[in-house]
């Protein structure tokens, strides 16, 4: 039988990464060009501007005033409860406020109590155009609203006014929307949900007071609600004052044909005192 002309195959050999040597490169430049941020921009506390080794966070000081929102909490409001009440056939504790006064959405949490540094950071964050706590404050949402997210389809913001965007150039729900579908991988949707009327200032008005303001203030795009439709939402806001925002917004959203609505927000008002939210 005649030999076989084919040639023998070399030993394999370990083919490299085709990308490997440009993603050293990306790291290399990534981490240079945050060496020069630090001594252009050295990190610190975003609430008390102590300097720090690392930029998006606060300091142990600062850190000790935030008064976080930990389990366990009312499954409906998101208010945290003094104990597990242990609710009957495994199900989540609910307070006694939330069938006194149902919401209009199915879940609702929040990062943590709106007063002293928290509310320090918020302010800056939606009326001092400071956005520097941006990342900071993804991160909060994303934990908070942790255990809602498996059940979620996409992520909507409390819209503004047209008219009060223009004047502030930015919507601060929004902002937070967008890190939490981030961070989450889920659809970021801003268009679905409308602001219709200029709305005076919630700051100061009873909850009654409060419904009357928002009166038709919402609305669903009639090219939008398909996109809606037998989908489960998660409303993003910036604080829940009283739940009357995430109510009227949670109403429009089913009627729109949402087939749920949970709410996660950065900061909650847990008493009944007036703070501005």
């Amino acid at each position: 039988m005649p030999a076989d002309p084919t040639p023998p195959l070399p030993d394999a050999q370990p083919v490299p990464a085709p990308h490997a040597g440009r993603a050293r490169l990306t790291a290399v430049l990534r981490a240079a060009a945050a060496a020069v941020s630090d001594v252009l921009t050295p990190p610190v506390c975003l609430a008390c501007r102590t300097p720090l080794s690392t930029h998006d966070t606060i300091c142990a000081a600062c850190w000790a005033d935030v008064k976080c929102i930990h389990p366990p909490v009312c499954d409906r409001l998101g208010i945290p409860l003094p104990y597990d009440p242990g609710a009957p056939g495994g199900n989540p504790p609910v307070s006694a406020a939330a069938p006194a006064d149902p919401p209009d959405y199915e879940r609702a949490r929040a990062a943590a109590h709106f007063d002293g540094v928290m509310r320090d950071l918020m302010h800056a964050f939606k009326y001092a155009d400071c956005h520097d706590g941006r990342r900071l404050f993804g991160r909060w949402l994303s934990q908070a609203a942790r255990p809602l997210l498996n059940d979620v389809d996409l992520i909507v913001p409390v819209p503004l006014h047209p008219h009060r965007l223009r004047a502030r150039r930015f919507n601060q729900s929004a902002l937070l929307a967008q890190e939490l579908a981030w961070l989450s991988g889920l659809p970021y949707e801003p268009l679905i949900l409308k602001r219709d009327r200029n709305t005076a200032s919630q700051v100061g008005l009873t909850r009654d007071q409060r419904r009357q303001n928002l009166q038709g203030a919402f609305s669903v795009p009639p090219e939008a609600a398909n996109r809606i439709h037998g989908h489960n939402v998660l409303l993003v806001d910036d604080v829940i004052t009283t739940g009357t925002t995430t109510n009227a917004c949670a109403r429009v959203l089913k009627r729109a044909g949402a087939a749920r609505v949970d709410v996660a927000a950065l900061g909650l008002v847990t008493d009944d005192a007036r703070i501005n939210p």
